[in-house]
This record gives C-alpha cells, structure tokens and sequence, in this order.
C-alpha cells in the first residue's frame, strides 16, 4: 500500500542538521511536516506533487532572530553615520513611519528574506506593525512581531506613550495576528534605558499570561549597560532578575557584554540570546565559544534591514571572521568557531529564538518542513571536497532556489509565489525617486 504525501523531494543533497550532510535522499512532506526523510521514497510515496532535487541540497530554512522591518527603508543611511544612530538616525525616521510605509517596508523585506533562504525571523518592534503583520501572513513566512515599547520622556510625540499603552498596542497586535498564518507576537522592550520599571513589569507580566515570549535589546553597548548601572546600581540582567522578569521565554538581542554573573542567569533561566555580526562589529565582540562551551546556543540576526541588509550567509562569513581574528589568533586556534558551530547558531538557536525547539531546525522526521533548497549547479559551488564547507564559505543569498514554510511551497525555482514581486520593486523604485 503506498503512503500520502502532498510533497516528494527526490534525490538531493541534505544537511539534515547542522553538522550532518547526505546525498541520494528524498523527503515526503505531509500536513506542514516532514514525513520521511530516505532513499529511494518514491517505492513507498504517492505524492500530490514530485520536485526534482537533483543538482540541488535541501537544508532547514534559516532563521533570522533579530530584525527590524521598521527599518528596510533606511537601507544606505545608516553606514558611516557619526554616532549615535539610534538617537541621530532611526529613532527620527521611525517616529515618521505611516502605514503606507510599514506596508512597504514589509514587502520588501519578506520579499529579501524568502529570496536569501531565510524562512522564519524575529522582528524586533516598531510602529504601525499590524500593517506589517499583514504582509507577512500573506507571503508565508514563519515569524515572531512586536510592537515597539518605550515610556521614556522625550520622545518624539507621534510614538510617546506610557507603559500602559504601550502594552495595549502589544495587546492589540497580539489580539489580531498571534496564531494567525504562521506567525506569532512576542511583547518587547525596546531598550531597557527607554523603559520604566512600570513598563518592564506590564510587559512580564502580560506575555506570562498569554504564554508568549518577552525579548529586548540587551547589553549591547557600553553605554547602555552603563546607563542602567546608573538607574539602578547593577548590570541588565541583574536587573531583570531582581524584577523576576527572566526565564526560559526571555530573548535577549545582542548580549554581547555579559559579567560572569550574567551568563550564569542566561545559562540558569535558559534564556535565548543572539549575535548580529554586521552590525555588532561596531559595538562589541562577543565571547561566544565560552557560551557554546556552556551549552548555550545563541541565535544569529541581521539587525536589518539598515545594517547591511537580510542576507544570514553574510552575517555568517562576517561571524567567522570576527571570531578567528578576536579569539582565534591570540590563542592559535583557526578552528575557534567551525562552519557546524555556525549552522547551529543560525537553524538551532534561530528554532529556539522563535520558540521551536525540537520542531525546527532539523531535516527530520517529525519536524516542521520549512525547506530551502540551494542551487548547486554553479561554478563557484563545484567542484567541492567537503560540500557542507562549501555551504558555508561560497553559497550566497542569490543561490537559493527553492523555500518551503509549514509544508507550502513558496518560492520555485527563485519565483516567489505568494507575492507580486514587480509591483513591490516597483513601488520600492518609486519610494526611492521620491527621497
């Protein structure tokens, strides 16, 4: 009796998880999930649909756990700007967001994301984000939204407002958009130094209601951590911890800065965090071999789309690259971050950023099938020794062929399906004539 699949992936190259590559196998994909991953499937498979994966490696979708879809149309303003940019450039620009805007920036940010492999993202908050969050369900994607919380005085009057409504917007996101397409609303605290102490409680205490996730900009800069230690004579997550604000649904971006004292809260709450190499360069070196030696996995972002745009094979080359020059050659280890330990930031911390662990991640019966596929049949990718190091060092954003989310396909062949990618690149073309 042959099996049901409503998909059948035949004879690819498959990472199945971050340091495991096989060749010659298919996939079944069934109801969102992956049903079967083998040899020769077809035997046991009828399928509604067959791709032919020959020339082509399947992998999990990757996952972008820090981005800022309030920020796409700042791309090429934000380089080289004299300090500080959050005061100077994006915090201005954002107050001036429309729905019309949002509207934009969000299309042409999944329209980046599904086209540079990334299927599932975390978007760090901003204004107006239901616009956004439309777009988003109607393209696919798995993703995490916020609304941008801040109740600090001094902001511009469009997005000033106090703890309590800046809650009631994450209320009201969370209300019309959680659960619905593949998508899921985390509450947020923008910056701690932005927050009260109000504000940090409501939002606590309002994701633990909702069994949903907190996540906030963390021990980013110097300054920031030192502005905190002013307010309130400890370091961020001390802090949070006297606030009983931290557990295992607490995502911390950045996180590049931590005492001794904070990574033992991150490693005791089974906190998430995540690096954004691009953007972090400026900033800080984080000390993640000591955290992977302590088994805790961070997730990678982009922190785009203003800094240096969405693709996570850069941000991947740049993280290798940052780490050998810090913490490799002062020690004499070039293998201090290997091309696995970076896949498993990216598809293993990426699942858990979004709260899936154990569902994503992995090319594994059971999982969810979110898929992408690279095009193999390219100079620059053949010939290859070891194809899983190829992966890492020469695939780009624009060697992705395929991208499946819960099981629909959503881009063949580097045609997007679910979004009219002309119209986009044209009104995007239009924004432009108009700065």
């Amino acid at each position: 009796m042959m099996k049901q699949c409503d998909f059948l992936i035949q004879d690819t190259y498959v990472l199945k998880q971050y340091d495991c590559l096989e060749k010659h196998q298919d996939i079944a994909v069934t109801d969102g999930k992956i049903t079967e991953v083998g040899g020769n499937l077809s035997q046991k498979y009828k399928a509604g649909q067959v791709l032919d994966g020959r020339n082509k490696l399947f992998m999990p979708g990757l996952v972008d756990s820090h981005m800022h879809t309030g920020q796409q149309l700042l791309k090429g303003l934000v380089l080289d700007a004299k300090p500080i940019i959050w005061t100077r450039v994006m915090l201005p620009f954002e107050s001036t967001l429309t729905p019309e805007k949002m509207k934009l920036s969000a299309e042409v940010a999944a329209l980046e994301m599904i086209k540079s492999g990334t299927a599932g993202f975390i978007d760090a908050g901003s204004y107006f984000m239901d616009a956004a969050a439309a777009v988003y369900e109607k393209s696919g994607l798995r993703g995490a939204i916020s609304y941008s919380t801040m109740d600090e005085d001094g902001l511009p009057a469009s997005i000033a407002m106090d703890a309590k409504d800046a809650v009631q917007h994450t209320d009201d996101l969370f209300d019309a958009f959680h659960g619905k397409g593949n998508l899921k609303v985390y509450y947020s605290l923008r910056a701690l130094n932005s927050c009260s102490n109000e504000l940090v409680l409501l939002a606590a205490e309002r994701a633990k209601e909702r069994g949903t996730m907190l996540q906030a900009h963390m021990n980013e800069y110097q300054g920031e951590i030192d502005g905190i230690v002013k307010r309130e004579g400890m370091r961020p997550y001390a802090y949070l911890e006297k606030m009983q604000v931290l557990d295992s649904n607490f995502l911390g971006a950045h996180s590049l800065l931590l005492s001794e004292e904070e990574k033992q809260l991150i490693s005791q709450h089974e906190i998430k965090i995540c690096h954004c190499p691009f953007s972090n360069c400026g900033k800080a070196v984080p000390e993640t071999p000591e955290l992977l030696e302590r088994d805790i996995v961070p997730g990678m972002g982009t922190d785009g789309a203003a800094h240096g745009g969405l693709s996570l094979w850069n941000e991947m080359k740049i993280f290798r690259s940052v780490m050998n020059i810090y913490h490799g050659v002062p020690n004499r280890n070039p293998k201090v971050m290997p091309a696995e330990n970076i896949f498993r930031m990216v598809l293993e911390g990426g699942a858990a950023a979004l709260n899936e662990k154990d569902s994503l991640g992995r090319v594994q019966e059971g999982y969810q099938a979110d898929l992408i596929s690279i095009n193999l049949d390219q100079p620059h990718l053949t010939p290859s020794g070891n194809l899983l190091h190829t992966l890492f060092e020469c695939v780009n954003a624009n060697d992705v062929s395929d991208m499946f989310v819960n099981g629909k396909l959503i881009m063949k062949d580097r045609e997007v399906l679910t979004m009219d990618e002309e119209r986009i690149l044209y009104d995007a073309k239009k924004y432009q004539e108009s700065l």
